[in-house]
């Protein structure tokens, strides 16, 4: 079940509170930038996992502001990209020894949540 199966609210209060949630998911990663080590690779790694994740929130924020079905299903194509590729930097930040993995698995069981949230609205969207 994802998160709008378990809500017996609105559509627009459904999505403003997914709005808050991949907002809230973002600043996590900005404050988990902001911590990592000052090495090249903590570096490259770190600023594409800091776009990946601020890409989710403003993409998705942009899918509910869509003016057509089109642009709604393009923006989300985007956020499930994007969110596919944070769980990426977030598993070679761990896997490389930059970050110890166990501070990782709230943010990547997070970004999963999202992940599986925004690619059943994709689904959806396409029907």
């Amino acid at each position: 079940m994802t998160f709008f199966e378990h809500s017996s609210s609105t559509k627009a209060e459904q999505n403003e509170a997914f709005r808050v949630r991949t907002k809230a998911a973002a600043l996590r990663v900005i404050r988990l930038y902001q911590q990592l080590p000052r090495s090249g690779e903590a570096e490259i790694l770190g600023k594409q996992l800091l776009r990946s994740a601020t890409s989710v929130a403003a993409n998705y924020r942009a899918a509910c502001r869509g003016r057509s079905a089109a642009e709604f299903f393009a923006k989300l194509s985007i956020c499930v990209e994007e969110a596919d590729e944070v769980q990426l930097w977030l598993e070679l930040l761990g896997d490389a020894g930059i970050v110890p993995k166990a501070r990782l698995v709230e943010l990547e069981k997070e970004y999963a949540e999202i992940l599986i949230v925004l690619a059943k609205a994709r689904k959806t969207a396409s029907h």
